[in-house]
């Protein structure tokens, strides 16, 4: 077995800026490790996991190589990056690697989109793939959506009975399905050819059109439109439903809620994460997750919802809520932050509110899903969770609501709806 993550590249996740200036995004840290870790950590859980390959196209650099370092010690799996040379889509990818993939006779490899998170029940589909497939069926991970939502993934039509695929479409514009599509995959070497057919049709296309320029290429092959569209009702593609959490993270507020979920599985998976209250520590309320070089008074009230990254100063009286705090930052006393993602090394005065609006699922619909919201409506800034980038200053006894904050700014009144460049 083998597993596949894909990290995709610098041009992507603009909705995830400024955040995604300093660090790749799926280096981002959620609930305490980066986003791709919990990946990294479900793959290696499953017996019989040789390699995990990341893909994408980011330049090599420092804190990858660094990142892929500590985790292949830390999970005792070997760990490579694959660079693409473009933006593949998501199958060109991993169909220009299709050797290294096969490479030491893989039966079977996981493939899963590093903007997910998910409880990722991995073994769960391998076993449901060994009692319904064969060697040339293919499984998908699916969940529930509500009917309005469903609109916005790729939908998955299924036979109750077998669970066989029978109509997939993606991002439908009427209502097709309340199943939706997880984007977390398990293949067999057989996916290979039904890629390879849809780049010879591409090159087909693209010699007949002689003006397109050639900026089209032949090898950008996206798995939801050109392959599980084509492969429904063939008898080879299944869907696994998991009741399991899950959601994507295409924004940064969608990043608290995961970091909400993931602090919520702590509690059975990694209960050492979880702070407890101490005597002579801050308040804990509910699960936070505080990095052992943080230094936080004792007078400080956390949670629920809150993950303090490593060598953070929080200071007397300060109460955080539904919020990440990255490394190196520092919250001076009676600071107030709700619903807020602070950047790497920027500084809240004393007694300033810092407050966000969370863009969380309907808590009465058991299916909704988060809303991508766009960052503007009606010419207005959309209410969301406040970001401040990495650098920012922010002086006493001010008020910052529903803003977004480049790097390296520093503040000298109040703001409120305003992207501050």
């Amino acid at each position: 077995l083998k597993a596949v993550i894909l990290i995709g590249g610098p041009q992507k996740g603009t909705r995830f800026r400024p955040l995604s200036f300093e660090v790749p995004k799926p280096l981002f840290p959620v609930a305490g490790v980066p986003m791709v870790q919990h990946h990294i950590e479900a793959c290696a859980k499953v017996p019989g996991m040789k390699e995990i390959l990341l893909m994408g196209f980011y330049q090599p650099h420092e804190a990858l190589s660094r990142f892929l370092v500590s985790a292949q010690q830390e999970f005792k799996i070997p760990i490579r990056y694959l660079q693409e040379y473009a933006a593949l889509g998501t199958g060109g990818g991993i169909y220009h690697f299709r050797d290294q993939i096969l490479s030491g006779g893989a039966e079977a490899f996981f493939v899963l989109n590093a903007d997910v998170c998910s409880e990722f029940p991995l073994q769960e589909m391998l076993e449901f793939w060994q009692q319904h497939g064969d060697m040339h069926s293919f499984v998908i991970l699916g969940t529930t959506a509500n009917r309005t939502q469903a609109l916005n993934y790729g939908c998955i039509v299924a036979n109750a009975d077998t669970q066989e695929v029978q109509h997939y479409v993606e991002k439908p514009s009427t209502f097709v399905s309340e199943i939706i599509n997880c984007g977390i995959y398990l293949f067999t070497p057989a996916i290979f050819q039904h890629i390879g057919e849809v780049f010879q049709r591409n090159q087909q296309e693209l010699a007949l059109e002689e003006s397109s320029n050639g900026w089209q290429r032949a090898e950008v092959i996206r798995l939801e439109q050109d392959v599980f569209t084509a492969l429904a009702g063939s008898g080879k593609l299944y869907v696994y439903k998991t009741d399991g959490f899950w959601s994507q993270i295409k924004s940064a507020g969608s990043a608290i809620y995961a970091s909400r979920l993931y602090l919520n599985q702590y509690s059975k998976s990694h209960p050492e994460r979880l702070a407890q209250n101490k005597p002579g520590g801050p308040v804990i309320r509910g699960n936070v997750y505080i990095h052992p070089t943080a230094s936080i008074d004792s007078t400080a009230v956390l949670g629920p919802n809150v993950s303090i990254g490593e060598g953070v100063t929080v200071g007397a009286g300060v109460r955080v809520r539904e919020s990440i705090v990255l490394h190196g930052a520092s919250l001076h006393d009676h600071t107030c932050v709700l619903n807020t993602i602070v950047g790497w090394d920027s500084t809240i005065g004393r007694w300033a509110r810092v407050e966000g609006t969370p863009s969380d699922p309907n808590p009465n619909d058991p299916y909704a899903k988060i809303d991508s919201e766009t960052l503007f409506r009606d010419g207005r800034l959309t209410p969301s969770i406040t970001i401040l980038g990495c650098s920012v200053t922010i002086p006493a006894e001010v008020v910052i609501l529903n803003s977004i904050v480049l790097p390296h700014k520093e503040l000298s009144r109040s703001y409120k709806n305003q992207i501050i460049l």
